[in-house]
């Protein structure tokens, strides 16, 4: 029994490598954790898994001497449970209790799933999955921010402010809302050790709006002693 790489493997093995790269290279853009190389490797070994569950099922059925029963995509079901581990190490919590890296496990397991389908003979649906893919993490969301309401059409800063006296905290909260900085979480407390009191906040402002605009905005705001921006 002998099995031959055959051009109908290569083929497989470099469109899944190439659909792979179009996926690393969404993520790769954005500076996010999972890249070009990762999102290539996941794609082609898991192309390659289906191809040796696949073939090795006709393989062994040469053999009439030997009665084997054998599930064909056995072996590639295993990487979609088995690539829930790689995604689940680019999940952060952060310590203001908000999540991030969801997307980017997503298409670590979308990359694993396009490498299956390659391997399993089907190209067009691959090919087809990858376009949508892309559609759904770049094209969609620019189109409900310029066309959806407006909390879609906002991105989340993180800011920290310190003033000095408690009776300054609700005028900076109205502040914050003339500016257009609508306010999703706060967190208020006192710093002891400065005699001060400090604002943690989550806001959203519109998508298109600088990071050093509002820096500065927050900057003019009367009874800031200290401003700290920081963009998701």
């Amino acid at each position: 029994m002998e099995w031959v790489l055959d051009s109908s493997i290569l083929i497989k093995l470099m469109l899944s490598g190439s659909l792979g790269a179009v996926i690393g290279l969404e993520r790769e853009l954005k500076r996010k954790p999972v890249g070009l190389k990762t999102s290539i490797v996941i794609s082609i070994i898991s192309c390659l898994l289906t191809i040796v569950s696949v073939e090795s099922v006709y393989l062994y059925h040469q053999d009439a001497s030997i009665n084997i029963t054998m599930d064909p995509l056995r072996l590639a079901a295993q990487i979609v449970s088995g690539i829930g581990f790689l995604g689940a190490g680019v999940i952060l919590h952060r310590a203001n209790d908000s999540i991030s890296g969801l997307t980017t496990a997503a298409m670590i397991w979308g990359a694993a799933g396009v490498g299956i389908v390659v391997g399993a003979g089907f190209y067009a649906a691959a090919l087809a999955g990858v376009v949508m893919m892309i559609l759904a993490v770049e094209i969609l969301p620019f189109i409900l921010r310029m066309t959806g309401p407006r909390r879609l059409r906002e991105k989340t800063l993180r800011i920290k402010l310190r003033t000095g006296a408690h009776h300054h905290v609700q005028g900076i909260v109205k502040s914050l809302e003339q500016h257009d900085i609508s306010i999703k979480r706060i967190h208020i407390y006192y710093d002891e050790k400065n005699n001060s009191h400090l604002l943690e906040l989550t806001v959203g402002v519109y998508f298109k709006r600088r990071t050093t605009e509002v820096y500065y905005t927050l900057s003019e705001i009367p009874n800031i002693q200290s401003v700290d921006v920081e963009s998701s």
